[in-house]
């Protein structure tokens, strides 16, 4: 596990990404709430409630996302140094020692991408703030951008990433020395389905933060604290999900790959993402992220702001002024949703490139067998187009949800509140969010996959995987 820091660039990425995005809430949050104390709706504690409650949401879903995207690279690069472990255990290294190995490299990940982030997020949020004040757009008043508390999101994102590498590391634990000589592949979906302890935990965890969830919507018609219960809740029943996504994802592989058509590349490209459900979630649970959160801020803004203008409409003068700072913060969070969004993105088009680069014996194995490398190239964004549609399809269904269940929470209790309302969901956005979903993925599937046509048959099936 002496690899160097080439195999974590997109780790990196994604550790910097989650520290610059909780640095520039931080940030962010404190301007506002200058803004706000200097402004009339600032005698509204309300107000000033919402928007702590809001950042702190916002600042554990962006250490939450980093977290979960960096444990899933892992778990893809271990899969895929799985014959060099088995190696050294050979030679007489210990399971426990090249996890160490791996953890060191998370230590290292963690350490640098934390730093990148917090110096990329100040300068980021001085930048905008002085910009704004140049043009005129906010007032210039004393912002702070050194606060002490811009230490805790640059502090989690460092023992998360530490943690996620240890935790992605569970792989070495499991991988013998006896694959060094025979040929070591991803868990089938039998023996996936065999993993009962995973399986329990999945669906425990699931059940256990729906309720959880559900306590936080009901809590929200009373306190805005509500919201807090629903991030919990939240949590764990994704993180159930993430779990136990080989039980659900090959349902939806299946019924995304009846509408890519009956040619040998797309019968072959529908097998291979059921045959192996881990290989498979993985690949696919970084768009399900990306399309969730996205999918999830959009459902929530809309509502939120819908039930803004309820209240408003039902005590004009109550809510005189919250305008301003609504647009302000829909602006500003829809920033903050790209970064969510660029971090799932991230860590996608990372494991989808890992994973066509560790099929080189497998496609090899085409190409000996009459694959042309068109075919294999059309097989295996075919593949990606796949896992595409299927990961849109729930990443929709869960955003939809979590985004309604947030706003709902919330606001549900504010001055002139309707109560419980239905999500609103806006389509256009949604729709884009789709076509972007496809471009990405169908972009990173091109480079690897002619990367890996490119090599003749015979070199392929001599290729360590």
């Amino acid at each position: 596990m002496r690899a160097s820091l080439r195999d974590h660039r997109a780790s990196v990425l994604v550790a910097a990404l989650s520290s610059a995005f909780g640095v520039l809430l931080l940030e962010v949050t404190g301007a506002l709430s200058t803004l706000v104390t200097a402004d009339d709706i600032g005698r509204h504690a309300a107000v000033s409630v919402s928007l702590t409650i809001v950042a702190f949401v916002f600042l554990t879903i962006a250490v939450y996302v980093g977290a979960i995207v960096t444990t899933n690279t892992f778990a893809t690069i271990i899969a895929g140094r799985t014959k060099t472990i088995a190696l050294l255990r050979l030679i007489g290294s210990s399971s426990r020692q090249e996890r160490r190995a791996v953890a060191t490299e998370g230590f290292v990940v963690g350490l640098i991408g934390s730093a990148l982030g917090a110096v990329a997020g100040v300068a980021a949020a001085f930048g905008a703030v002085r910009t704004m004040v140049g043009t005129g757009l906010i007032p210039d008043l004393a912002y702070e951008f050194f606060p002490p508390v811009l230490l805790v999101p640059v502090s989690i994102v460092f023992l998360t990433t530490w943690l996620s590498a240890w935790i992605g590391s569970r792989r070495v634990l499991q991988v013998t020395p006896l694959e060094a000589v025979g040929a070591s592949q991803e868990l089938s979906r039998d023996e996936s389905d065999s993993r009962r302890g995973r399986t329990v935990a999945a669906i425990v965890l699931s059940i256990i933060g729906i309720v959880i969830l559900v306590l936080g919507v009901l809590l929200g018609l009373v306190s805005q604290l509500g919201v807090l219960v629903g991030v919990v809740g939240g949590i764990l029943s994704f993180t159930g999900l993430v779990l136990g996504a080989h039980l659900f994802m090959p349902t939806a592989l299946q019924l995304a790959g009846r509408l890519m058509g009956s040619s040998a590349e797309a019968r072959l490209a529908a097998a291979n993402a059921v045959r192996y459900p881990e290989r498979s979630s993985r690949m696919t649970i970084g768009l399900v992220i990306g399309i969730t959160l996205i999918t999830m801020f959009a459902v929530a803004t809309q509502t939120f702001q819908d039930m803004i203008h309820e209240a408003m409409r039902a005590d004009p003068q109550m809510y005189q002024g919250v305008d301003g700072v609504l647009s302000v913060l829909v602006t500003v969070f829809s920033v903050l949703i790209g970064f969510s969004a660029l971090i799932a993105a991230v860590g996608m088009v990372n494991n989808l490139s890992l994973s066509v680069l560790q099929r080189q014996r497998e496609l090899g194995l085409l190409r000996a067998l009459g694959f042309t490398g068109g075919q294999v190239k059309r097989m295996i964004v075919v593949e990606s187009a796949q896992y595409s549609i299927a990961a849109v399809g729930v990443g929709l269904l869960l955003g939809i949800a979590y985004g309604w269940a947030g706003a709902q929470a919330l606001l549900g209790s504010i001055h002139g509140s309707p109560g419980l309302v239905i999500p609103s969901v806006p389509w256009l956005l949604l729709v884009l969010v789709v076509a972007a979903a496809a471009t990405l993925t169908a972009v990173a599937s091109v480079s690897p996959a002619r990367r890996a046509t490119r090599i003749a048959p015979v070199v392929a099936l001599a290729v360590d995987s």
